[in-house]
């Protein structure tokens, strides 16, 4: 609301900007992937549009160290085990001590922790879903207890936060209605000046970024790189990111062995920087074997107008323009993904219209401005609904 002070008797009154409305975002903060990307930009962004953001750390590591969001405060507020609800006393103070105006969680953990401290503060919750929780891992039971946490959790919700078309249609498979499911699509910023793609003379490089799980699928990556090396191609894979643990690096390492291609694998390890890794690609990959609910890595290779083949699982399609902006190929098949990439490879010319059609696309719908505006407006809508 907009106030007045006066300055002096001969200027009178003197009309102050609205002060920013304040959203707390509860999150895990262990690592630094496509989830806690989306919230750094999310508290650089929101900013323009009238909200002020802080994070509380439920579990305090990678976030903190890696986030550009540094005119945000974080507060850590450890939480001992999944179902340790200590820190929801915590977080009810810093919600009213800090005068924030709502609160946003995006895990599991950070929605049950949040639907008790939000009640206790009597603030609205706003719940983010980031992918489908009921696939979110390779352990069934560990998925049937997180989906029961997020229905408890999320019977307290004002709103839920879909990242895709697809994630909506799935919470509505759950039961919750349009009056509480709201789509904001995950967004990068626009790139000033981006390159125009040239295809490589000789040698192509294949990039993929993540933080290496069995989910993300990157044995069919290499499956699929050694068919095409069997081919007599000349082709290798930078492999941007850490792994979720060391007993899934040696995995991975054993496979490419077994495959014949370790030599063509360079692995980077955790970048800040994927933006300067993605320059150094001629071909972006995505082959995910489930769990995208809008990957953050597939809009940003967009923005550097790079060709994509990704696989056609949860909001993938939805980017990609059902194939009209990126090659698709069904999870799970590595010589689907072979064939798609050596079709680019052989077709240099659809790979340039293919990256050019992305880049636009990205620059029209997938901006980090317009899912801030998106966000600020659910966020307005909720506060409405909440002071009648």
């Amino acid at each position: 609301m907009t106030r007045a002070s006066v300055t002096s008797a001969h200027r009178g009154w003197e009309l102050l900007p609205p002060q920013p409305r304040r959203a707390l975002h509860l999150i895990n903060g262990e690592h630094y992937a496509g989830a806690e990307r989306v919230q750094d930009l999310l508290a650089q962004q929101l900013p323009r549009f009238g909200w002020d953001v802080d994070f509380a750390c439920l579990k305090p590591g990678a976030f903190e160290r890696e986030r550009s969001a540094r005119d945000s405060r974080i507060i850590t507020v450890p939480m001992r085990s999944r179902l340790d609800m200590g820190p929801a006393r915590r977080v009810a103070e810093l919600l009213e001590r800090g005068g924030y105006d709502l609160l946003h969680t995006h895990t599991v953990r950070s929605l049950l922790v949040g639907r008790f401290a939000a009640r206790r503060a009597r603030r609205p919750l706003l719940h983010h879903i980031h992918s489908r929780t009921d696939r979110d891992t390779e352990n069934a039971l560990r998925n049937r207890v997180n989906s029961a946490i997020q229905r408890f959790g999320a019977a307290r919700a004002a709103r839920l936060v879909a990242v895709s078309h697809g994630t909506a249609h799935y919470l509505r498979g759950l039961g919750y209605d349009d009056e509480v499911v709201r789509v904001v699509p995950n967004g990068v910023p626009v790139n000033p000046a981006p390159r125009p793609w040239i295809a490589p003379d000789g040698a192509w490089t294949l990039g993929m970024v993540a933080l290496f799980r069995p989910r993300k699928g990157v044995e069919m990556l290499i499956d699929a790189l050694a068919q095409l090396r069997a081919q007599g191609r000349d082709v290798s894979l930078r492999a941007v990111g850490g792994f979720e643990s060391d007993a899934y690096r040696e995995q991975v390492l054993a496979h490419a062995q077994a495959r014949g291609v370790a030599e063509q694998i360079h692995w980077t390890g955790f970048t800040r920087d994927v933006s300067a890794e993605l320059a150094r690609i001629d071909l972006f990959v995505l082959p995910s074997l489930y769990g995208e609910g809008l990957p953050m890595v597939l809009i940003e290779a967009l923005s550097l107008g790079l060709p994509v083949v990704a696989t056609a699982n949860e909001g993938v399609p939805e980017v990609l323009a059902d194939g009209r902006a990126g090659e698709l190929v069904p999870s799970g098949d590595a010589t689907a993904l072979a064939a798609a990439v050596a079709a680019l490879m052989d077709d240099p010319a659809r790979a340039a219209a293919l990256a050019g059609r992305g880049l636009q696309r990205q620059r029209e719908r997938y901006s980090d401005v317009a899912m801030a505006r998106q966000v600020a407006a659910v966020y307005e809508e909720v506060l409405q609904e909440a002071q009648r």
